[in-house]
């Protein structure tokens, strides 16, 4: 009976984190082609551009505010590869870099932002990844420390 009853706690616990991922990803692309719009605004646009034009500009960024606030309220975490060691779990790598000044399998460039909900990949964060530099655990041998 016990073992029932924690296991009928832990299905209620991960249907209420879990209930609205389909939901939440299908959120994450409207909000991506929020943040395409605002990108795709030249700069000239936006410094020279008309009462209106600077209106419509302010109601899309508001827009897309509040929909990732929507979706951090409900469990939707965003994740921050940039600098991190690559991980094939919560990353996935589109392209290597050549750089010998930064380690081995280093995130340097986020193609797409990943997200999380509760403890489960929502989407990966697509990213570009260091290629060529020293490894990233890799500690001086005894040779190099003489």
């Amino acid at each position: 009976m016990d073992n029932l009853r924690r296991r009928t706690e832990r299905d209620v616990k991960d249907a209420k984190t879990y209930s609205a991922a389909s939901f939440a990803r299908d959120m994450l692309g409207v909000s991506d082609n929020l943040r395409r719009a605002l990108d795709a605004i030249p700069a000239e646009a936006r410094a020279g551009g008309d009462a209106g034009f600077m209106a419509l500009v302010e109601g899309v960024e508001m827009t897309e505010r509040s929909m990732l606030s929507a979706l951090e309220r409900h469990g939707v975490k965003k994740i921050e590869p940039t600098g991190q060691k690559f991980d094939p779990n919560f990353h996935q790598a589109m392209f290597e870099v050549p750089n010998p000044e930064i380690p081995a399998n280093t995130v340097i460039q986020v193609v797409q932002d990943g997200y999380v909900i509760g403890d489960r990949v929502l989407r990966p964060a697509m990213v570009g990844v260091s290629k060529g530099g020293p490894k990233a655990d890799a500690a001086p041998s005894s040779e190099q420390t003489a």
